[in-house]
C-alpha cells in the first residue's frame, strides 16, 4: 500500500494548484489547510481557509506549497513565514527567482533564523488531467528528502524532471511551460484549414484534435525519438513529404519556432530578473 502523502499548506488553490490538490487527495493526502478566497470548499479532513492568518500556529506541514498568482505572493509572506521556519517551500509561480522568494520571506523572519529553504517548479497545464510536465530546481540547501518530496508530489500530476541550475528555467518555460499553447494552436489552425476545405466543422475539430492528442501519446509511449517518428510516416513523394517540403523550409517552422522559443525565453529572463549564480 502507497504511504499516504504528508501534510501541506497550500497557499493559493487556482487553476494549477487545484489541479495539484486533486492529484494529491487521490494519493492520500494527510489532513492539510488549504489558503483560498475563491474555492467553496475541500474534502474532509482537510481544511479551507481564506487568509494565511486563519492557519494555526502549531501547525506542522511537511511543505509550504506556493501557488499563489505571482503579483500576489508578497502579500502572504509575512503570514507564512513563521511556517517556512519549520518546513521547505515549493513555488510553482512564474517568474519569481529562489533567490527573490528566499530574501522575502528571510526579511519576515527573526534575526538569525536559518535561511528558508525554497524550491522552484515550473509546471504545465495539463496537470490538470494529470498528464503534466514539471521541472524542478533547488538551491544547494535543500536536503535530498525535500527534493524527494517534491518529486512525489510532483508526480501526482504528471512527469517530474531536475535541473542544475535556475538559469535553465528561462529555457523550460519556453518549452514546456508555454507549449501546450503551441500545440493548441497547431489543432487550431488544422481546424480551420479543414473547415476552409470543406470540411464539416465537427469533423474538422475532431480529427485535429485526436490528430494531436494521438501523436503525442504515440510518441511518449513508444519511446522512440521524434525525427524518426517523423521519418516513418513520411513516404517518399507522398503527401505528408509535400507538407513537411513547406514546413521545415528554412523560412518556415525550423525559424519561426525558434525565434518564437528565444522570445518567450527571454521574456521569461525579464520577469524573473537577475538569476543568482548556480
Amino acid at each position: 500500500m502507497t504511504e499516504p502523502l504528508p501534510p501541506l499548506l497550500l497557499v493559493g488553490c487556482g487553476n494549477m494548484g487545484g489541479a495539484m490538490l486533486d492529484g494529491w487527495l487521490k494519493e492520500g493526502l494527510a489532513p492539510s489547510f488549504i489558503i483560498d478566497r475563491h474555492r467553496d470548499s475541500v474534502p474532509a479532513p482537510h481544511h479551507l481557509v481564506r487568509s494565511p492568518d486563519d492557519v494555526p500556529d502549531d501547525f506542522h506541514p511537511a511543505m509550504i506549497v506556493l501557488a499563489t498568482k505571482p503579483q500576489k505572493v508578497d502579500a502572504v509572506m509575512a503570514a507564512i513565514a513563521p511556517f517556512a521556519l519549520r518546513a521547505p517551500v515549493l513555488s510553482v509561480l512564474a517568474g519569481r527567482t529562489v533567490a527573490g522568494l528566499t530574501d522575502a520571506l528571510a526579511d519576515q523572519q527573526p534575526a538569525g533564523s536559518p535561511v528558508p529553504v525554497v524550491i522552484r517548479a515550473m509546471p504545465n497545464t495539463p496537470c490538470g488531467i494529470g498528464q503534466g510536465m514539471t521541472v524542478c530546481y533547488a538551491p544547494p540547501i535543500a536536503t535530498p528528502a525535500q527534493r524527494a518530496l517534491c518529486t512525489r508530489l510532483l508526480r501526482a500530476v504528471g512527469d517530474v524532471a531536475w535541473i542544475d541550475h535556475e538559469d535553465q528555467m528561462d529555457m523550460v518555460t519556453a518549452i514546456s511551460g508555454s507549449g501546450p499553447a503551441y500545440v493548441f494552436l497547431l489543432a487550431e489552425i488544422m481546424e480551420q484549414v479543414g473547415v476552409e476545405g470543406g470540411l464539416p466543422p465537427a469533423l474538422a475539430r475532431q480529427i485535429a484534435r485526436q490528430t494531436v492528442a494521438g501523436a503525442g501519446a504515440l510518441m511518449v509511449r513508444s519511446g522512440i525519438d521524434s525525427a524518426t517518428l517523423r521519418q516513418n510516416v513520411t513516404s517518399p513523394g507522398g503527401t505528408t513529404q509535400k507538407a513537411l517540403d513547406v514546413l521545415m523550409a528554412p523560412d518556415a517552422w525550423p525559424a519561426s519556432l525558434t525565434t518564437a522559443l528565444k522570445a518567450a525565453a527571454q521574456r521569461s529572463r525579464e520577469l524573473s530578473g537577475p538569476q543568482p549564480v548556480s
